[in-house]
């Protein structure tokens, strides 16, 4: 669950873009445990529909982390500024946010 933003950010570059596919499924996973009222579909099923959909799915995906996540960044609702940040092409930024507010709600050692 708990990740190095910086590290996972050079992974991604350096593997372009396969660990960020990683990334993407770990924080599904993470979402399916953390709100699964709100979140359901499985990492795989994720990846699967946004190569299905040429990405469309990933923007949904990008709104809906917002959502499922607001159960443990303090009752923030981040869904629209993911859903923005997405449409313009900066969806890695949304993974940084989203693992931050993981990190910051599972310390290690805890």
């Amino acid at each position: 669950m708990n990740k190095n933003i910086v590290v996972c950010i050079l992974l991604s570059i350096v593997t372009c873009g396969i660990y960020g596919i990683y990334w993407f499924w770990c924080i599904t996973e993470t979402a399916r445990t953390v709100n699964p009222a709100e979140w359901q579909v499985t990492g795989g099923m994720a990846i699967l529909f946004s190569i299905i959909t040429c990405g469309i799915y990933g923007i949904y995906w990008n709104y809906k982390m917002g959502k499922a996540f607001t159960a443990i960044n303090g009752g923030a609702d981040n869904s629209v500024l993911y859903l923005i940040l997405s449409l313009f092409g900066f969806s890695i930024v949304n993974y940084c946010l989203i693992q931050n507010d993981i990190n910051n709600a599972f310390p290690v050692g805890a």
